[in-house]
């Protein structure tokens, strides 16, 4: 499988672009799937975040044939809704030079053909051939960018970054980039506690996921980075569902049918790499987002599209409703059926030895 994917460069994730996204058969069979078994329940998934593979999980902090595409829409929103998309705390500066370091350094090691990030010092000069940036600034000067540091470089990255500050045991969301949330505010919950943003989670709670969560991150150490996945169902392919723009898209849902749910519902993978950041101790939580329409599973990845027709069939109420998508959850069920013979399929990650695999 090539590494090296033909970017587009010209994609839309807006009614107003009429939606022109598309994945290649290799874009969909790269992708973190997130079923291992034929049920599923809201879990931790950790893992240590180390190379696997030739797909989504070979680098890093993954880049995949809509990098350029989705950076533009990045800035789009930006340009847009000012305030809404970008935030950060005045006293989490470090924390962004530490979460910039980071992604340069990995898109450099991980990408060279793509990136480049040579330093003599302070001074580093940071070439972006798929933006076109080359640029020269020194390191902990924020004058000598044009923006603050983590805006800086994560408008150059896919996925969206929440970085937590750690406190008296507890993490604090003191900064994010989030022009592709899932159904919530970043202007709301920045300042939220750990258990505070995740409280509105089903069964977290009960099952002491939270409690474990928050003390296995606390133990996390820089240089070892964590995983996991997590997911989600949308209508069309937007990234950006945040509560601000909930009149844009919430519509949406109520326009499926049985008939159209193969065009319009898309099983949104969330692959979240976590990293202790090593200056300002603080821990970063990047969420990379894939879309992939269930008619694209079915065509490119058909043992992927039975597998999630069993989990979505089988899922706990609750969790359907806290997904947001009780309103099309069982046309996109009966949807799938069409495509599930039953066969018995393989348990586990599809990156794992002997998970399941996207088929044939």
């Amino acid at each position: 499988m090539s590494s090296t994917p033909i970017f587009k460069t010209h994609e839309t994730y807006t009614p107003e672009g009429e939606f022109d996204y598309v994945n290649s058969r290799e874009s969909v069979r790269r992708s973190p799937f997130p079923f291992p078994d034929d049920e599923y329940m809201y879990s931790m998934n950790l893992e240590p975040h180390v190379p696997t593979g030739e797909g989504a999980l070979r680098a890093e902090f993954d880049i995949d044939e809509h990098y350029v595409s989705e950076c533009r829409h990045r800035a789009q929103m930006l340009e847009d809704m000012p305030g809404v998309h970008y935030a950060a705390l005045p006293h989490m500066l470090e924390a962004q030079w530490d979460l910039l370091e980071v992604i340069f350094e990995a898109y450099a090691r991980d990408y060279p053909e793509h990136f480049t990030l040579t330093k003599n010092g302070n001074e580093w000069h940071w070439v972006n051939r798929l933006l076109e940036i080359d640029d020269t600034f020194t390191f902990g000067d924020p004058s000598t960018l044009p923006m603050d540091p983590m805006e800086y470089a994560t408008r150059q990255a896919q996925g969206e970054f929440i970085v937590l500050e750690e406190k008296d045991n507890d993490l604090i969301i003191g900064a994010g980039m989030a022009t592709e949330r899932a159904d919530y505010s970043l202007r709301f919950n920045l300042g939220m506690h750990f258990y505070e943003f995740h409280g509105p989670v089903p069964k977290l709670h009960e099952m002491g996921i939270l409690d474990r969560a928050l003390k296995f991150l606390l133990r996390m150490k820089p240089g070892h980075p964590v995983r996991r996945v997590n997911w989600s169902l949308t209508v069309n392919p937007r990234l950006e569902t945040s509560v601000e723009t909930l009149p844009d898209w919430a519509p949406d849902r109520a326009t499926v049918t049985e008939e159209n749910a193969g065009e319009s519902v898309y099983l949104r993978i969330e692959l979240q790499p976590l990293h202790r950041l090593p200056r300002s101790n603080a821990v970063v939580f990047p969420v990379r987002t894939y879309l992939i329409s269930l008619a694209e599973l079915v065509e490119h990845a058909p043992d992927w599209a039975k597998r999630m027709h069993r989990a979505l069939a089988s899922l706990d109420h609750e969790l359907v409703d806290y997904k947001g998508f009780h309103r099309y959850h069982e046309h996109a069920v009966n949807w799938l059926a069409k495509y599930d013979d039953g066969a018995p399929l393989a348990t586990g990650y599809p990156w794992l030895e002997g998970g399941i695999q996207p088929g044939e």
